[in-house]
């Protein structure tokens, strides 16, 4: 049925059928009606115009359809030697431009284009669209093509040369007999004569299969979402029905089958059958002149022969193309055969780009190099085979080449198909430099990927030179620990992120070696995303190696708790339950020696503790470990006695850690903190039982659920659960941890880590990794990193739960129950609804977010992320910047606060850090043997500050922070808060009364009182130089206007005034200069009326510039008791300005006009954009009013500052959108 549906979509309605049929026909009209010109410019009407291709066949699919029109050239202007040396091609593209002026005098007809077939050049197109909505949706392609029979085609077997060296190169040759065969050229030539058969031989199986049209559609859809049926050497629409048309005429698909059978069994002979070693023909009585399998084996990467038995639809293919056919269509039928994935949106709905489908994509850029390749490959006779597209004459080495040096270390190699280019028939085409950048992308061996050493063969043997031949200086003699002496190359790389650029360093050396393409045109997409999880400052780390030292410690922690003597009760367990035990921590612990003359210290256990005079010390994490006690009669059944008899338990765990094993420990009642640092929970396996039970009045034990009990279940089982499972995962798929850092800072540093869990999001990257259909699992970070943005903003949260098989353990059947229950108690059920083997119907990690907001909000930003993201990846013309994507919109959000990044203690993982933060109280060398002084552990200032807002205003406004080096805090008022309440003294708290007409007494939250807390609450955290602000798009207060400006202008959220008095403040900004040195502290002393300004700059650099009203930002336009007032003004001036602003109001409804001058201004500078500004000349126009200047309230006193803001009331309903 969905397939149905999907060919219902796909198919072209009846209407927009006529209506391309009466274009079709007009068209046709016009070519038909082409006048005959003189021999100079020898033109005349076609022989004939044919519908050919996909429409007439009823194979077209939208959106864009594409309708081939074939227009035969008149016999009379060809030449029978014109096979020769490109003049049949010549005088193709020349009719072809005559056909082009001939439309472009038509009224119907809209832009003109040329295009080229598959990328040949030597196959122009003339593209014609109609005027009208049709525009985008349907072209015309017009092939110029030879009478029927023009050519023999005996003369174009693949082993012939029809390109002549001489001609070629415009130099002698010794003999002509040497020349190389022209294999592409004769294909191009043969490929012409034959559209009309074609259709004619496709019609015929259409006829006999009802299902044919449809099976061919679906599998133009299959190929579209691979992005497979575009471009040069692809596998179009043309070749899928021929493909069918083969499996028909061999009896492999029956007649009477359906659309979906046609295209699982077209899938499984792309799978089965490789066309690069054993082709197959079409032909089924060839004539004895036309070229054997062999023969076109020996021309031909892949070979497909038509129905003539002279021309392989394959030609322009590269191997590498069709092995990526192949493995899509094995790939394909794994899912399809896969009872617990939806196999029609894997196979059919779900686009693959390659660099989202491919672990590592490299791109070749500045394509003209390839010129020196030929050269230096000798590649002539290929360059004349392609008619001088060094492009595509040298990709096939290269593939090669990199087949050969990548070898075990790669699946598949790729590359892309380059897009047909298109032009306007007014404009030169472009050259061949000019199109997009190669990309190869690789499918990697993880177990061989990032081996930094390549053992070639003994030195003795035969394959020792060619080994040597194939790496150059790089390849030198080693002795291995077998006892071997072998050829080998060793590459650069100690930790795992250096190693991902093995491959790069391969690439580019062998490129260079062999091709000479220098290393500058080689670039590794997505590369630089490591920069974003970087862990060592002096050694690039992105955590691998620091979280295997983490698992390290932990086991040897483990073996010594295992071994304490001196314990009441035995351990039956230690298990980690922290993030970095499972290799997905952002930023592994890493452990740092510390300079204890920084701190200061307790009194009674002389433990580190923070200075307050100085820098938030460095963030020391905590690694909980859950260390579980066995089952004895000796545990009480009361709750507050267990805790008590824990507490003792991490009391004598500590001592004998430290009398045995000489560790440093602080044990609590609650925890035992410990080493690198460990914090060691003490658990008892009844607990959250005895938590549920209570005993009622009657003397009856029942047993309830609670959130204390499951806060427990949660952190003591299911946490170690998970973490154990998790880590298996890792071993089994190494880039597993890397995938989950970074996804988790992109989760942080868009301010959702708050609403989606750490070990939520964990289990969003295990998905990929389980379930990664319609691809395979991700072996890079990079690739990891788009697939989690598009799961996260493309899955069906609402309908379906995400269902992660962990270690295998559901069953077919079980998919069913889980998504049975969740479709029945969906209501219910958390928003985000993530399924496990230990957690079916619950979804114990998104019970408490995110809500149906932020999940909307979640999706909208991976969406954009997932976007922006991949266009800056495949654009190599521009340096991305893909911290682009990991900055979150502030202008969204109602407040901001600004933190002082002193206090900040993770400044350094900030997405941007700043160059330097500081001494925070560590020192360079290896970090400190155990048995020192308790260190501060789990200090974060920032933590407990958003923990306070939460609990004082939690009710009132939601705040968002990364938690990982952000110096601001973004919070967002709860609409619902804002609604008027009844008063009531009880709920008064952050609120302020209003009375209405009525009189009726009502209370709102008291926003700037509540503003006022977060700076008290916060005091020596925030920032005291006035960076608390409210965005002009927040919620409380309307301001339509405003929020349009916003809208189509610009906004600067983190801008602030140099001075807080007029004139020098205006000297600042005309000048771009600090006060300090515009030396203008008062609105007396300003800049010289010759001062350069910015405006100045951009009028030097071409600006038409113009400057209206209010400047006042030079010296001379105040008295010079300005300069005295300045100075003596009472300081309770500064307290009663901060009051509320007053509007002094002018006229009444009708008053439009106040302030004339103002109003003059404004109409003066409209004028000029209209008259003076040219769209041609970049302009730059400042106009400055005096309307928003605030005035003297007078009851303040004479001295007090300006807060009075004039207008009328017209304009106050206007401003607030009434």
């Amino acid at each position: 049925m969905q397939m149905e549906e999907l060919l219902k979509e796909v198919a072209l309605s009846e209407r927009r059928k006529k209506r391309m049929d009466s274009f079709i026909e007009e068209i046709t009209d016009l070519l038909q009606s082409v006048p005959e010109t003189p021999v100079v410019e020898h033109m005349e009407p076609p022989d004939s115009v044919d519908l050919i291709g996909s429409y007439p066949l009823g194979t077209c699919i939208k959106p864009r359809v594409s309708v081939d029109m074939a227009v035969t050239i008149p016999a009379s202007i060809l030449h029978p030697m014109d096979g020769i040396n490109q003049r049949y091609s010549r005088k193709r593209a020349l009719y072809l431009a005559g056909l082009a002026q001939h439309l472009s005098t038509s009224p119907s007809v809209g832009p003109l284009h040329y295009s080229c077939l598959h990328g040949n050049r030597l196959r122009p197109l003339l593209l014609v669209t109609p005027l009208g909505k049709d525009s985008n949706s349907v072209v015309v392609r017009i092939h110029v093509i030879p009478p029927p029979d023009f050519l023999k085609p005996s003369r174009f077997h693949p082993q012939k040369n029809n390109i002549r060296t001489v001609w070629f190169t415009g130099q002698n040759a010794e003999q002509e007999s040497g020349d190389p065969p022209t294999p592409q050229y004769n294909s191009t030539v043969v490929g012409d004569h034959l559209p009309r058969s074609h259709l004619q031989f496709l019609s015929a199986h259409s006829d006999q299969c009802p299902a044919f049209r449809e099976g061919v559609a679906l599998l133009k859809v299959w190929l579209r979402q691979r992005a497979l049926d575009q471009g040069a050497g692809c596998f179009g629409g043309f070749l899928a029905s021929m493909l069918l048309s083969y499996l028909l005429s061999t009896h492999k698909v029956g007649k009477t089958m359906n659309a979906y059978q046609l295209l699982r069994n077209a899938l499984h002979f792309l799978a089965s059958t490789d066309l690069t070693e054993n082709g197959i023909t079409l032909a089924k009585n060839p004539d004895s002149k036309a070229p054997s399998l062999h023969e076109f084996h020996s021309a031909f990467q892949v070979v497909f022969v038509d129905p003539s038995g002279h021309l392989n639809l394959c030609a322009d293919m590269t191997a590498c193309t069709y092995k990526q056919i192949q493995h899509e269509a094995i790939l394909s039928l794994q899912f399809w055969d896969d009872p617990t994935l939806d196999g029609f949106q894997a196979l059919l709905m779900t686009s693959k780009p390659l660099i989202r489908t491919y672990d590592n994509v490299y791109q070749l850029t500045d394509l003209v190099k390839m010129q020196d390749s030929c050269k230096k490959l000798s590649l002539l006779g290929s360059l004349m085979d392609h008619g001088g597209n060094y492009v595509l004459a040298v990709l096939p080495f290269i593939l090669s080449l990199l087949q050969r040096g990548l070898g075990d270390r790669i699946r598949l190699l790729v590359h892309s198909l380059s897009p047909d280019p298109e032009w306007s028939v007014y404009c030169e085409p472009p050259m061949h430099r000019d199109q997009p950048a190669v990309s190869i992308g690789l499918l990697l061996n993880p177990e061989r990927a990032l081996s930094v050493l390549e053992r070639g063969p003994a030195a003795d043997s035969p394959e020792a030179a060619e080994f040597r031949q194939l790496w150059g200086s790089r390849s030198e003699l080693r002795r291995f620990q077998d006892g071997g002496i072998a050829e080998a190359v060793l590459w650069s790389g100690s930790s795992t992120c250096q190693r991902r650029h093995v491959l790069l360093e391969i690439i580019t050396h062998l490129l260079e070696l062999h091709a000479d393409i220098p290393e500058s045109c080689v670039q590794f997409v997505g590369g630089q995303m490591d920069d974003i999880i970087k862990v060592g400052k002096k050694e690039c780390t992105t955590g691998e190696e620091e979280s295997l030292k983490v698992v390290q410690c932990f086991d040897d922690l483990s073996r010594k708790l295992w071994q304490l003597e001196g314990l009441p009760l035995s351990i039956t367990s230690v298990q980690g339950a922290h993030p970095a035990l499972r290799y997905t921590q952002v930023f592994p612990p890493v452990p740092v020696k510390l300079a204890y003359s920084y701190f200061q210290r307790e009194k009674t256990s002389r433990a580190l503790v923070p200075h307050e005079a100085k820098r938030c010390p460095h963030y020391i994490t905590p690694i909980k470990v859950i260390c579980h006690m066995e089952g004895s009669g000796k545990w009480p059944s009361d709750s507050l006695a267990i805790r008590h008899i824990k507490a003792a338990f991490h009391i004598r765990l500590g001592e004998l850690l430290r009398n045995q094993h000489d560790y440093t420990i602080r044990p609590s009642p609650t925890h035992l903190d410990d080493g690198l640092v460990f914090r060691i929970q003490v658990a008892y396996h009844r607990e959250p039982q005895v938590l549920r039970e209570s005993v009622t009045a009657e003397g009856m034990l029942i047993q309830r659920d609670n959130a204390e009990a499951q806060t427990l279940e949660l952190e003591t089982q299911h946490k170690p659960f998970l973490n154990s499972t998790l880590h298996g995962l890792q071993q089994q798929q190494p880039c597993f941890g890397a995938v989950c850092r970074l996804a988790k800072r992109w989760l942080a540093a868009q301010f959702f880590s708050g609403d989606i869990t750490e070990e939520a999001a964990d289990l969003l990257v295990a998905s990929l990794f389980i379930h990664p259909a319609p691809f395979t699992p991700p072996n890079s970070p990079q690739v990891g990193l788009l697939r989690f943005l598009r799961l996260l903003s493309t899955f069906d949260w609402k309908n379906n739960p995400l269902v992660v098989n962990l270690n295998g353990k559901f069953a077919a059947c079980e998919y069913t129950e889980i998504k049975n229950h969740f479709l029945a108690s969906r209501d219910s059920l958390p928003v985000m609804f993530i399924a496990t083997p230990n957690d079916k119907n619950a979804s114990i990690w998104t019970k408490e977010g995110p809500s149906v907001q932020m999940l909307q909000r979640v999706m909208l930003v991976a969406a954009e992320s997932l976007s922006v993201l991949e266009a800056q990846l495949i654009n190599p013309s521009q340096k991305p910047d893909i911290r682009v994507v990991f900055r979150p919109p502030l202008d969204i959000y109602d407040v901001l606060i600004y933190l002082r990044p002193q206090q900040v203690p993770m400044l350094f993982r900030a997405v941007d850090p700043p160059k330097t933060t500081g001494f925070r109280g560590t020192l360079d060398g290896d970090e400190a043997s155990t048995g020192g002084t308790f260190p501060v552990v789990d200090f974060d200032p920032v933590k407990l500050y958003l923990s306070e807002l939460r609990e004082a205003f939690g009710d009132l406004a939601l705040f968002f922070c990364d938690p990982y080096g952000a110096t601001v805090i973004a919070v967002l008022w709860k609409p619902k808060a804002f609604q008027p309440q009844p008063f009531r003294t009880s709920l008064m708290n952050a609120r302020q009364v209003e009375v209405t007409e009525d009189t009726v007494v009502t209370t709102v939250p008291n926003v700037e009182a509540i503003v006022q807390d977060f700076q008290i609450i916060g005091e020596g955290l925030v920032h005291k130089d006035g960076r608390l602000t409210f965005d002009p798009g927040n919620k409380v207060v309307q301001l339509p206007y405003i929020n349009y400006m916003r809208q189509m202008g610009a906004i600067f959220l983190n801008s602030y005034t140099n001075s807080p008095i007029c004139c020098p403040s205006r000297a600042a900004m005309w000048s771009g200069k600090f006060v300090h040195l515009t030396q203008s502290w008062n609105n007396y002393k300003c800049l010289a009326t010759n001062a350069t300004t910015w405006m100045d700059h951009l009028q030097k650099a071409g600006y038409h510039t113009q400057r209206m009203g209010k400047l006042d930002y030079t010296s001379g336009g105040h008295s010079v008791s300005n300069r005295v007032e300045a100075w003596t003004r009472e300081v309770a001036f500064l307290l009663r300005q901060e009051g509320r602003p007053v509007a002094d109001l002018v006229g009444n409804q009708s008053t439009v006009r106040i302030m004339s001058r103002d109003w003059n201004t404004t109409d003066g500078a409209v004028q000029w954009i209209r008259q003076k500004a040219k769209p041609s000349v970049p302009f730059a126009l400042y106009l400055g009013l005096n309307l928003p200047h605030p005035y003297n309230t007078k009851e303040l006193g004479p001295t007090a500052g300006g807060s009075t803001f004039r207008t009328s009331p017209y304009w106050l309903k206007k401003a607030c959108g009434l």
